[in-house]
């Protein structure tokens, strides 16, 4: 029997994952590619977006930084898709306030393609078990 040969998984389609995912795009190429995003997914489609803290650096390298008394510079890492398409950047603690200002703004201006939410009062909901239990407490006492 021939010895058996390790499989490429790169080339295999089941490995192929169908969202793309590049390298981190700028701040404001980001915005752009969002805004598109949240433009082709008004009528049918959501929009996940993810942020996280980041150093950019794996574990490894973060422990060696550490006892060598290095600082690590920690960034946000702000991820979304819409499930085919992936992007990502990366805002440090200096361009902040300037990326969160325009972020808000094209939420803002997207709000208007989100669906209105039932909500039950709470009150209406309150009044009727507390109406609902004394009529059984009335009807348990005859």
């Amino acid at each position: 029997m021939p010895p058996s040969q390790p499989r490429n998984r790169s080339s295999s389609a089941a490995g192929s994952s169908s969202s793309s995912v590049k390298a981190p795009l700028n701040p404001d190429s980001f915005l752009t590619e969002l805004t598109a995003m949240f433009e082709r997914s008004t009528e049918k489609g959501s929009v996940w977006v993810t942020l996280k803290r980041s150093s950019m650096k794996s574990k490894v390298q973060r422990n060696k930084m550490k006892t060598a008394g290095v600082d690590i510079d920690y960034r946000c890492l702000i991820r979304a898709t819409d499930g085919k398409k992936t992007i990502s950047t990366t805002v440090g603690p200096k361009e902040q306030q300037r990326f969160q200002a325009s972020y808000a703004t094209l939420l803002k201006a997207h709000m208007t393609s989100l669906k209105k939410r039932e909500r039950k009062d709470k009150r209406k909901a309150e009044s009727n078990k507390k109406a609902e239990g004394s009529k059984n407490l009335a009807s348990s006492a005859k």
